[in-house]
């Protein structure tokens, strides 16, 4: 268990939150949400000893291990990507090396023999002649092929070298994980792979993700950062969302009742205060507005962007025409034969395992790299915006966002230009300061500001929500909704694609395969085959085909006892709200020194009997949902 006490922190005059006291308990997944720049990596560097806080203590037990992602790759840049992943075991680590060392020496003395044996013992503790083949398991999980494993790590992609970071983190077997986005760089199937991965792991875990389809299938509790404070709350994301919403509306109705409250003993003292048999009742009316102390509601530093996406004119009804597209780096194909038709209004999602070329498919369109065979003929009328997935793809050093903005229409006004990055939340002195400063969150905001600028109808983005919080994230896939033009979009994030595609293009090993439909339509078609596969499975799909009717069926049998198992979940959740509310009440009755005097002892034993006996019904109703959640979660597991 790791205790926190008082924890204070601020950035400059910006305070993250102060006098915060919680407990992370073995055996709990944490989702841990706020927005861009309210603390959540520096609670996250905080906790592992990397950041000191400026007030409080942290109480960690000093036999626990720590996992911790490390973001460190050019440290192993010229080590082969499976040694990588051993490394996470330091001790069995350096006993392979030691061992392979004096397995090479021709001094075979008794002191070699001894410390061979001695290794031996190590290797025996950390099940060293597995340890490969769980390392491999890990990686090929991550989507990392056991051909790859042999290599370099500095033969990888960026994103796949986090991959094998995070695999080096969950093969050290910690005892308490904690993980800063772990799923911005990975595919569909990886994704999945790795809620699997956290469903069954036995530690603690705490993660930061904008990914709320990711946070409701691991999470069992959700730390908020928000009102300069820190809260946890009992459940997935969704009924986190739900409770804090409870929680506001309760609040606001609670300033609502007391203004009332207020204005009808105003409006007593008021009639009465000048009638000498009134004075009395309304002097003691006046005593008790005067104690009356507002509720206040902090500010929340949850702001989202108004993104407002208009295009200049609409294109022609043909936007573009793929013939035979095919790309090969060397001896690597990457996208083989792929024909399609784009047309005005379509959105599609384009998903696939990484490396499949998705992102290469999107450069192939905005004219940044050639096809190896094939071609690509453009519509009528057509205009084209497009956000990479490497924001510094488009955004230079060395200049500021008014200065880059400014550069795409020099003969706009100063408001106006200012007044589209404060709608993306760049605002004040932000827009002054140098671009290499810019968090990723704001750069990617920044690039939707020159695409509210331009008005293109044709809108390509790779990956837009990496490194965007959760407000954000809602702000765009509602715009996308509501965008009158055409959209090519890569992404991982499930929920964020389903609020907007209304087709699907999927790369695969063997070609690619389109389909007319949401990703909801889609998914219940291809069924959990394709989440589950790295490439292009014929054989699967061909099963899968042939088989439609009965799996229809079985779909439809699973979804009602889904929504059965959500149902009992959500009843528990609400008990458990319920609960916590009336031990909310009680902790405001002994907050009042008044209930500590004499004359209240009877209430006062009263109050913290019922309390305790709350508690005791809480720890119940916790326990209980876990049972009914991990129900839920074997169910989905099962059935896919």
């Amino acid at each position: 268990m790791i205790s926190v006490s008082n924890l204070g922190m601020n950035f400059g005059e910006q305070i993250l939150f102060e006098k915060v006291s919680f407990q992370l308990n073995p055996g709990h997944r944490y989702g841990l949400v706020g927005a861009n720049g309210s603390g959540k990596s520096t609670l996250l560097k905080i906790l592992s000893g990397e950041v000191i806080p400026e007030e409080g203590e942290i109480s960690i037990p000093s036999a626990l291990r720590l996992g911790i992602l490390s973001q460190d790759q050019f440290k192993y840049e010229d080590n082969r990507i499976l040694d990588v992943v051993l490394m996470g075991k330091a001790d069995l680590w350096k006993a392979m090396e030691e061992k392979a060392k004096l397995a090479t020496t021709a001094d075979l003395s008794d002191q070699v023999g001894k410390r061979l044996a001695e290794l031996e013992m190590i290797f025996a503790d950390f099940n060293g002649y597995q340890a490969e083949s769980e390392a491999s398991e890990l990686l090929a999980g991550l989507g990392v092929s056991q051909e790859q494993q042999v290599n370099a790590l500095n033969t990888l992609s960026g994103g796949y070298k986090l991959r094998v970071l995070l695999a080096q983190c969950l093969f050290s077997e910690p005892d308490f994980l904690l993980l800063d986005e772990p799923t911005n760089h990975l595919d569909i199937s990886s994704i999945i792979w790795l809620e699997e991965y956290l469903s069954k792991f036995p530690g603690t875990s705490l993660i930061i993700s904008h990914d709320q389809y990711f946070l409701d299938r691991i999470s069992t509790h959700m730390i908020d950062i928000d009102y300069e404070t820190i809260k946890i709350y009992v459940g997935n994301y969704t009924g986190y969302v739900d409770a804090k919403e409870l929680e506001k509306n309760q609040k606001e109705a609670e300033i609502v009742k007391q203004i009332k409250k207020k204005e009808e003993l105003q409006s007593y003292i008021d009639r009465f205060k000048a009638k000498a048999t009134k004075a009395r009742q309304a002097n003691s009316k006046a005593k008790q507005l005067d104690k009356m102390e507002d509720i206040q509601i902090k500010r929340s530093s949850r702001i989202s962007p108004k993104f407002d996406l208009k295009i200049i004119r609409p294109s022609g009804k043909k936007v573009f025409q793929v013939n035979n597209l095919s790309k090969s780096f060397g001896n690597k194909e990457v996208i083989k034969n792929v024909t399609y038709l784009f047309e005005r209004g379509q959105k599609t999602a384009v998903i696939g395992p990484n490396g499949i070329g998705k992102s290469t498919f999107l450069k192939i369109l905005t004219g940044e790299l050639m096809p190896t065979q094939g071609n690509v003929e453009p519509g009528h009328e057509v205009a084209v915006g497009y956000c990479p997935q490497d924001h510094q793809d488009l955004i230079p050093k060395g200049t500021t966002p008014y200065e880059w903005l400014y550069s795409f229409a020099p003969g706009e006004t100063i408001s106006t230009i200012r007044g589209i990055l404060g709608r993306v939340l760049i605002q004040g002195d932000d827009v002054h300061k140098a671009t290499e400063t810019l968090s990723g969150g704001e750069s990617a905001r920044l690039i939707f500001a020159k695409l509210m600028l331009q008005k293109p109808n044709l809108l390509l983005l790779d990956e837009p929500t990496n490194h965007m919080d959760i407000e954000s994230l809602e702000s765009l896939s509602q715009t996308l909704q509501d965008y009158e033009g055409s959209i090519i979009c890569v992404s991982h994030d499930r929920r964020f694609i389903t609020h907007f595609a209304t087709s699907i293009l999927e790369l695969t090993a063997d070609g690619f395969d389109f389909f007319s439909g949401g990703y909801k339509e889609y998914l219940e078609k291809q069924g959990q085959d394709y989440l589950d596969r790295t490439g292009g499975n014929l054989s699967v799909r061909q099963d899968k085909k042939s088989s439609d009717k009965t799996s229809n069926k079985e779909w439809r049998e699973n979804k009602k006892e889904i929504g059965r198992l959500e149902r009992s979940v959500k009843k528990v959740e609400d008990k458990i709200a319920t609960i916590e509310k009336k031990i909310a009440a009680f902790d405001e009755d002994l907050a009042d020194k008044a209930i500590y005097d004499s004359q209240n002892a009877s209430r006062l034993e009263q109050i913290l009997a019922d309390k305790s006996k709350l508690e005791t019904n809480l720890d119940q109703a916790v326990n209980n949902w876990e049972e009914t959640q991990a129900n839920l979660d074997a169910y989905l597991e099962q059935t896919g």
